[in-house]
């Protein structure tokens, strides 16, 4: 590889990208990396991490709520804004540099700038600088979308722009369904906001188990936020300091923020696909085969810009094995089946494997095993709440194909669960394994009854 000046080029310093190149250099690769922002990305930077301390913050209040019923005496708790963003942001700072400090020590060479394809083997630089790369890897990422252009959509803020915000909003109005929308829900409605979630569908978190999406949207509503389905909002308008979210459905909301979280969208604009030839998938992402390469032979992608499974640890699992198949003489497909997901909601969401629609549409026979329930803490704090467990299981197979949990906790224990389903483990071998009590978690071993059965028609 002498006729180039590096082997690698990694476009894109979030986690996946950042996997790669620190793999591919231990290898032995002469690797360069590019990112035109931060290093870290989406997760590190205005992702995962600062999201999961700021909903950290948003639970304490509820904290102190419960610690009456156990005997504290709590005295009046006052919450800073600008003291969380504050410390989010010296954390997020030690990662960045934590990162960087990953890279550099391995050989990666750091380029903070936009760097696009001039052709399958060349990277220009902001600068104009012209990098020739045996192997290229693309990893952008995603960034946010507002969906369909309404009037007054310049008012709005995006997920990034929520970690950014010099005042908590005493009232906000968040249009969305899924991961993101019922994060920030949760965030702000935690911290003493009002909040009112607005989603066009029939209910929130589509693509999930229906138990899972009725059960965490009458929690969300116990716990105060109000949530409004098959409508959008249509226009936002100013007025004087706040903001008037005129609803499809005819109604208004006064709030002093209006966020869309609607989605992300594969970060593919502007960075010479099309001169270097590479191609974009039918899904808005780019078109890659199970190795991660793309029609063009020495150019890759992997994480949220090929729109597979747009989740960080997928994102690092598919660097990895980029690296170890092109620079470490190891070829390796990343699985993309039974991947465990969690919703940092309140309360939270955790699930692995089928939902039951689907198992019912794919097996043959299908056994449920559900169980709902106040959870222990609660009987003496007295917080309205309950906890839900599900198993979706082949009824000819026995295997636990989905475990669906709702509770505090149940991203916890879903990554454990995990193992299990992902091992093939049958609800026999639940069934055998000791209870470990008291705890919610025990209930995953010890549901006996079937709550349903479902065969599929022989005509079928």
């Amino acid at each position: 590889m002498s006729d180039y000046d590096v082997d690698l080029f990694v476009i894109g310093g979030g986690s996946g990208g950042v996997r790669a190149a620190r793999v591919a250099a231990q290898h032995g690769a002469r690797v360069m990396l590019a990112e035109e922002y931060r290093v870290g990305g989406t997760c590190v930077i205005r992702g995962c991490v600062p999201k999961k301390l700021l909903v950290y913050a948003s639970r304490f209040r509820a904290e102190f709520e419960d610690a009456e019923g156990y005997g504290w005496t709590v005295g009046h708790a006052s919450f800073d804004w600008p003291t969380l963003i504050a410390n989010k942001d010296k954390e997020i700072a030690r990662l960045e540099a934590a990162y960087t400090a990953t890279l550099e020590k391995v050989g990666v060479a750091i380029v903070k700038s936009r760097a696009v394809l001039a052709d399958p083997h060349t990277v220009r630089l902001a600068d104009g600088r012209r990098v020739r790369a045996a192997y290229t890897l693309i990893a952008t990422g995603g960034a946010p979308t507002y969906g369909d252009p309404i009037p007054g959509i310049e008012h709005a803020i995006s997920s990034n722009d929520a970690f950014h915000l010099p005042a908590l909003p005493r009232h906000a109005v968040i249009q969305g369904g899924g991961y993101i929308a019922l994060e920030f829900a949760g965030i702000f409605a935690g911290l003493g906001a009002q909040v009112t979630l607005v989603y066009r569908g029939e209910n929130i978190l589509r693509g999930f188990d229906d138990d899972v999406r009725a059960h965490l949207r009458m929690d969300m509503e116990k716990h105060g936020i109000k949530v409004l389905t098959g409508c959008k909002v249509a226009a936002i308008e100013r007025i004087g300091s706040r903001f008037s979210a005129h609803l499809s459905s005819g109604n208004q909301l006064s709030a002093e923020c209006v966020m869309f979280a609607t989605g992300r969208a594969p970060n593919v604009a502007g960075i010479g696909l099309k001169e270097a030839g590479v191609a974009i998938g039918k899904n808005g992402g780019l078109a890659v085969d199970e190795y991660s390469r793309t029609n063009v032979a020495n150019i890759y992608g992997i994480g949220d810009v090929t729109n597979r499974v747009n989740l960080t640890p997928v994102a690092i699992r598919e660097g990895h094995a980029f690296a170890d198949t092109v620079f470490g003489g190891k070829p390796t497909a990343v699985d993309h089946s039974n991947v465990p997901t969690a919703v940092f909601s309140d309360p939270e969401v955790g699930v692995i494997g089928l939902t039951e629609a689907a198992a019912r549409a794919q097996l043959a026979q299908t056994d449920i095993y559900k169980v709902m329930f106040k959870p222990l803490k609660a009987t003496l704090s007295g917080r309205d709440t309950t906890v839900l467990l599900k198993l979706v299981v082949d009824g000819q197979t026995d295997r636990v194909v989905g475990c669906h949990i709702v509770g505090e906790g149940a991203a916890e224990m879903v990554q454990l669960a995990a193992v299990a389903v992902k091992m093939g483990a049958k609800k026999a071998d639940f069934d055998s394994t000791m209870a470990l009590h008291p705890t919610t978690a025990e209930e995953l071993v010890t549901m006996r009854q079937k709550s349903a059965s479902y065969a599929r028609a022989a005509a079928e």
